[in-house]
């Protein structure tokens, strides 16, 4: 198993590509209190592509359990193991007035301390933005609505006894199928109204696509587990776990920007695999990040190897050329490509 399993992947920019172009701090790149002045004009520039950059958490070594934020393994910035803080969130205006988010990340790495930024909301490059805002207090909860995986309004999942319920019916208690454990208890219910835009910008999987009895949607970090009747991705197991932002296609799987959605985020003792629309997929996985919009009251009794388990069966960004949703279909059938 992983050392340190990926358990959220981002694309992020180094703060470099985010530069005052005119201000306090004109030519200097974005960065953490006084690096970070309301009024100062920001530019993203082009020549910095958009990095992926992988999470995990390193153990507590009194407990055991997951503790801070590192860099994960298979991430191409910066090398696991080495520490992660979600360290700010800076409110952007551009000129027609659109207001984007970023997240500040202060990594540590061996040659020296280093941020990437991490937009909520798409960044365009060559376009001026001015900073109106910074916030530290905030940052982890905004980093916890992306990273929390969440359902929609209108959802169904499938309860103990088989029956359809819509997520938004669903109370603390009732009972849900899972694959691994039988009926479980629904242990917390949130809910949130956000933006759809970029990380929050829902997945639509269209009715039929990977046996979907209903269109589903789903959080763009939410992962699917699919059962391979032939290993069509060649990840030389049987059992893999894919993000639903991996299986946009343009036709059966799509992105969905603009407006707000109500999402809901189901938590059960552990990390449960469990059925929405009549496929499986994962509970939130609550880990030190997602915890911060979680109430601090809340005892959970799962383990925490749930979360490295989980990792050890998610498709690597590298293995999810060309079409993952139709390769995946064909996988669970077990049929061959053409």
């Amino acid at each position: 198993m992983a050392a340190h399993p990926p358990l959220f992947r981002f694309q992020t920019y180094p703060a470099m590509a985010l530069r005052v172009v005119s201000g306090a701090n004109m030519g200097d790149a974005i960065g953490l209190d006084d690096a970070a002045l309301a009024g100062d004009i920001y530019r993203l520039f082009a020549q910095y592509p958009a990095q992926r950059l992988a999470i995990s958490e390193a153990p507590d070594l009194a407990s055991g359990a997951g503790g801070r934020p590192c860099i994960a393994d298979g991430s191409a910035v910066g090398q696991p193991g080495e520490a992660l803080a979600i360290s700010a969130c800076h409110m952007l205006m551009g000129a027609s007035g659109e207001v984007v988010e970023v997240l500040l990340l202060s990594h540590a790495a061996a040659d020296g301390g280093r941020l990437h930024v991490l937009p909520l909301s798409p960044l365009k490059p060559d376009t001026e933005y001015e900073l109106v805002g910074s916030q530290t207090a905030s940052a982890l909860e905004r980093f916890a609505d992306i990273a929390s995986v969440s359902f929609l309004a209108g959802t169904h999942l499938t309860l103990a006894d088989g029956t359809q319920c819509p997520v938004e019916h669903l109370n603390i208690g009732d009972m849900l199928l899972t694959r691994d454990h039988g009926p479980q208890p629904i242990r917390w219910i949130g809910v949130q109204t956000r933006r759809a835009t970029g990380s929050a910008a829902p997945i639509r999987i269209t009715e039929g696509t990977l046996n979907t009895s209903r269109d589903l949607r789903l959080s763009p970090q939410h992962r699917l587990f699919i059962w391979q009747r032939r290993d069509e991705l060649g990840t030389g197991r049987a059992e893999v776990m894919v993000k639903a932002e991996l299986l946009v296609n343009g036709t059966t799987v799509l992105r969905e920007e603009g407006g707000h959605v109500d999402s809901y985020q189901i938590v059960f003792n552990g990390h449960e695999i469990i059925y929405a629309e009549g496929i499986a997929v994962e509970s939130l996985l609550v880990t030190r990040q997602t915890r911060a919009n979680l109430p601090e009251d809340l005892a959970l009794t799962g383990s925490a190897d749930a979360a490295a388990h989980a990792a050890s069966l998610e498709i690597p960004d590298e293995a999810a050329g060309g079409d993952v949703a139709d390769r995946l279909s064909r996988a669970s059938r077990g049929a061959r490509s053409d």
